[in-house]
């Protein structure tokens, strides 16, 4: 899942549990839809992007340098991943919104796809409780 600064699903996805976390990237920022601006064009692409120490593959910073999107990524080895616990606890929060949807709670569905349109409905509600405050 990706988020904005807040903690908007913006981009979703389910895929299997022995996938790792890095692979799953990619295809997670292409899906992410073109961002209506107040002025200006459409934003394809977000402004920067924050990860932990299971994003830190050469694959991953060069996709996003190409892409030119900022990255923040710990280091393995050299960083802690203590810095950037400040922008990880908005993924955690987003994780428990998904996780208070009794559907999403354990998998019930036997096809990805079913359990994949029902991460949308509440990727959905979510977003739509967050701006009608």
């Amino acid at each position: 899942m990706l988020t904005e600064r807040t903690g908007l699903p913006i981009s979703l996805a389910i895929s299997g549990a022995n996938l790792h976390d890095s692979q799953a990237l990619i295809p997670l920022v292409e899906a992410i839809p073109p961002i209506r601006s107040r002025r200006g064009p459409r934003r394809r692409r977000p402004g920067k992007l924050h990860g932990d120490k299971a994003y830190d593959h050469r694959f991953i910073r060069s996709y996003l340098r190409r892409r030119q999107i900022t990255h923040r990524i710990a280091r393995r080895g050299i960083e802690s991943s203590t810095r950037l616990g400040r922008h990880r606890w908005v993924i955690e929060r987003t994780v428990a919104w998904l996780g208070g949807f009794r559907r999403l709670h354990r998998r019930y569905e036997r096809k990805g796809t079913h359990f994949a349109a029902f991460a949308t409905i509440a990727a959905a509600l979510i977003c739509h409780r967050r701006l009608a405050k």
